[in-house]
C-alpha cells in the first residue's frame, strides 16, 4: 500500500483525484479554468461534493469555455439555477460569469491565464516540506498577492483561502506530505515554464 496525503483516504474518487491530479502542475488554460471555476464553487463546502459534480459542472458550463461562460446572461444563470446536477447558488453562479470576463481580460494583456498566475511565482512551483496536515498553511504571501491583483480586476467570490487551495491544486504549491508518494513525483514535474 502506498503512503499518500490522509485526506485523499476518504474515498476511492479522492485517491484518484489526489494520485493524478492534485498538486500536478498545470499550464493549460481550460484546465486551469476548472479548477479555478471548481474552487470558487467549492467555498464553504467538501471537495469531495464538487468533485462528485465535476462532469455536471463540466456540461452546464460548456466544458470550461471561458469564452462561452462569458457570454451567459439571465437565460443561462436560470438555466443553471435550475440544474441539480451542480451547486446552484445564484452568486457562484454570477462570480462564475463574472470572473470568465475578467479571465478574458488577462488572456489579452498576458497572452495566457496560465502566464498570468504562475507569474507570482516566477513559473516555479514552491516546494514545501510538511510532515503533517496540520503544518500545511490556510493561505500564504502569493496566495494574498493574487487575491489583492484579482480583487482589484473585478473578480468576485474569493479569497486568499481559496486562491490558496487552487494553487494547491494546480500545482503552483507543492503541499503533498513528504510522506506521500506523489512528494517526489510532483517536485521533480515542477519545472519553470515561463
Amino acid at each position: 500500500m502506498r503512503d499518500r496525503c490522509p485526506w485523499a483516504e476518504i474515498s476511492k474518487e479522492m485517491q484518484r483525484y489526489h494520485d493524478t491530479e492534485w498538486g500536478r502542475p498545470l499550464f493549460d488554460d481550460r484546465k486551469i479554468l476548472q479548477a479555478f471555476f471548481l474552487d470558487t464553487f467549492q467555498a464553504g463546502l467538501s471537495w469531495a461534493i464538487i468533485l462528485s459534480k465535476r462532469n455536471n459542472f463540466k456540461k452546464a458550463f460548456a466544458n470550461f469555455s471561458v469564452a462561452k461562460i462569458a457570454t451567459y446572461g439571465r437565460g443561462e444563470v436560470r438555466r443553471l439555477m435550475g440544474n441539480s446536477g451542480i451547486i446552484r447558488n445564484r452568486r457562484k453562479i454570477e462570480a462564475a460569469i463574472n470572473n470568465a470576463q475578467k479571465i478574458l481580460d488577462i488572456k489579452k494583456e498576458c497572452g495566457s491565464f496560465a502566464r498570468y498566475l504562475w507569474g507570482f511565482t516566477h513559473g516555479k512551483t514552491i516546494q514545501h516540506a510538511f510532515r503533517r496536515l496540520g503544518d500545511i498553511p490556510a493561505t500564504s504571501k502569493e496566495a494574498k498577492a493574487i487575491n489583492k491583483d484579482m480583487r482589484a480586476r473585478g473578480f468576485r467570490f474569493m479569497g486568499p483561502t481559496t486562491i490558496y487551495a487552487f494553487m494547491q491544486g494546480i500545482g503552483m504549491i507543492n503541499d503533498h506530505l513528504v510522506s506521500c508518494f506523489c512528494y517526489q513525483e510532483v517536485k521533480k514535474a515542477s519545472l519553470r515554464r515561463f
